[in-house]
């Protein structure tokens, strides 16, 4: 059944790439293994969309992405964690394993998704939404901890380089934007 699945996204995700997918329409799976989009499961929101790697030296980053989480959760704002195993195999273990290291370590309690590929050939929909040619901000996620800010309509409004922390003003200033703007 898993081999289906895959399949059936990486077929989505090749016609997501040609037909310039807005990024909220953009299929994905849930931890549990559920197909979503934004747009069904996050309508209305703003949502930060990070790549995570529980063995990267950009995993305490962590800490600052559940800070801004629980700061702006409140105003409609989520943090959406999606581990990838693309960078120096640096997210090798089960999603049950993930789920245990992200809220023992880090106490995280934003949503951590299933895992997928943010590049190559194996690249989710979502990401092919997100870097694709057509996209606002085109090019390959460089490693772990790249960041994508979505606004309530589903667009990406900024994209925040793996090493830039979470919660330095520059990407609180984004965010506060996207929940004022109407």
């Amino acid at each position: 059944m898993k081999r289906v699945v895959c399949f059936a996204l990486s077929v989505i995700s090749i016609s997501c790439a040609l037909a310039g997918t807005p990024v909220a329409e953009a299929p994905f799976r849930t931890m549990d293994g559920a197909v979503t989009t934004l747009q069904q499961s996050y309508p209305g929101k703003v949502v930060m969309i990070v790549n995570v790697a529980s063995r990267c030296g950009n995993t305490p980053q962590y800490t600052g992405l559940e800070k801004i989480y629980r700061h702006y959760s409140d105003r409609g704002f989520v943090v959406l964690a999606f581990p990838c195993n693309d960078f120096g195999n640096q997210e090798p273990g089960s999603l049950a394993e993930i789920k245990q290291f992200c809220t023992s370590k880090y106490g995280v309690t934003f949503p951590i998704m299933d895992k997928l590929n943010v590049k190559g050939p194996d690249q989710s929909p979502l990401y092919a939404a997100l870097t694709g040619k057509g996209a606002k901000f085109p090019g390959d996620v460089k490693w772990n901890f790249g960041k994508f800010l979505v606004n309530r309509k589903g667009v990406v409004v900024a994209r925040f380089e793996p090493r830039t922390e979470p919660d330095i003003p520059e990407v609180t200033a984004a965010i506060e934007a996207a929940l004022s703007a109407q």
